[in-house]
């Protein structure tokens, strides 16, 4: 079988050729690496990829398949995908078509046997950058202007792109949450790009969930009387997601909060703090997180261009940072470089972490957070 040709080219000039596999045409957005060994179904259908291509640093992807039951939305999410060897075959009992059919049903442009290595490399060393995948335009020169002229990802507000146009109750997907637990809290739940297993460790930890549009004015939600506000994770820059932030604002005292991921840097900067691009972001499932609480190492997944900037704010003798609304701990940091991973407030019932507790994909170890929401509710009723 003779496969198509296929080109990636980055803004600053670098080309990879390959073949392509899933859907023919083109896609631009910002080229970034996941260095998952597992679970690319569930990274293409995240949200938070919207307007990314996406490359995976294991070498083969697509040997399990994919199946209706692990999508993390309701379809794919990503501007395109790079691998070094996608599987012909999915071999697994719950594989339902192979991941070239998952690609080409959603019109998405694949592109494999090009060296994943020197792109992350190139990516780690020069940063995420603009780029193109083509099985269309196959003149370097050609792609490589065309992903010059298309727009960063500062200064993009893409949640509102990917937010759900209506609400719903979460039950309607991932069924009735847990009754064993005592009382059933009601929570109001802000799409900025949510990730359907996070829904799902809601109602394990015996939540009820609304889910709202990620414009929904905070009036709305506190008029519904909820025990608690979730922030969701979600594409694009934070600090252009101004609707958000004016949401937490408002909801900070009023009731309590949890954030995952974007929802976790709303939080900081509706907290008086400043968000800044990482060079390359934290996209996996191995990365390294110190609890500074309990002094616990957690390994837990991410998927973040984009962090707070712990130095927002002066800090009190105990350490606690000033914020807009009262004292916060810094309690969480990546020890792979540092970066803030979460925050407690002292004074309002809030807390948030960078990462993904649901883990889809990744390791459980942060699954207790969706307790300690719980916990932060009981605690405020």
């Amino acid at each position: 079988m003779t496969l198509a040709p296929a080109l990636l080219a980055l803004e600053d000039g670098t080309v990879f050729h390959g073949t392509a596999f899933g859907a023919e045409g083109e896609s631009f957005g910002e080229a970034v690496f996941n260095t998952a060994m597992a679970g690319y179904q569930e990274v293409l259908t995240d949200p938070s990829y919207a307007g990314q291509i996406v490359t995976m640093t294991a070498p083969q992807q697509g040997n399990y398949g994919v199946n209706d039951e692990d999508p993390e939305s309701r379809q794919v999410q990503v501007a395109g995908f790079a691998v070094r060897e996608a599987s012909r075959r999915a071999s697994n009992w719950r594989a339902q078509a192979t991941l070239a059919d998952a690609l080409a049903d959603a019109g998405v442009v694949g592109i494999e046997g090009i060296d994943t290595r020197a792109l992350t490399v190139r990516l780690r060393t020069a940063g995420a950058m603009r780029a193109g995948v083509s099985t269309v335009d196959l003149d370097p020169a050609s792609l490589v202007e065309r992903a010059r002229a298309v727009d960063g990802m500062e200064g993009a507000d893409l949640a509102r792109t990917v937010s759900t146009p209506v609400g719903y109750e979460a039950s309607e997907l991932v069924g009735a949450p847990e009754p064993t637990l005592g009382r059933v809290f009601r929570v109001a739940a802000y799409d900025f790009g949510m990730k359907r297993n996070i829904l799902r460790r809601l109602a394990a930890s015996g939540i009820e969930t609304t889910v709202f549009p990620a414009e929904t004015p905070a009036a709305e939600v506190i008029a519904g009387a909820y025990d608690g506000v979730f922030l969701s994770n979600g594409p694009g820059d934070p600090a252009a997601t101004t609707y958000g932030i004016a949401t937490t604002r408002e909801l900070l005292g009023k009731v309590p909060i949890f954030g995952i991921c974007l929802g976790s840097q709303l939080l900081g900067l509706a907290l008086g703090g400043r968000t800044y691009k990482m060079p390359y972001g934290h996209r996996g499932v191995n990365q390294p997180v110190r609890d500074l609480a309990t002094g616990a190492v957690e390994i837990t997944s991410h998927n973040h261009g984009f962090a707070v900037d712990p130095a927002s704010w002066t800090r009190d003798p105990d350490g606690f940072a000033m914020t807009d609304h009262g004292r916060a701990s810094l309690s969480h940091w990546n020890l792979n470089d540092g970066t803030l991973e979460g925050m407690r407030c002292a004074d309002v019932p809030a807390f948030a972490v960078q990462y993904h507790p649901e883990a889809a994909p990744g390791p459980h170890d942060a699954r207790y957070l969706f307790d300690e929401f719980r916990t932060l509710m009981e605690g405020s009723g």
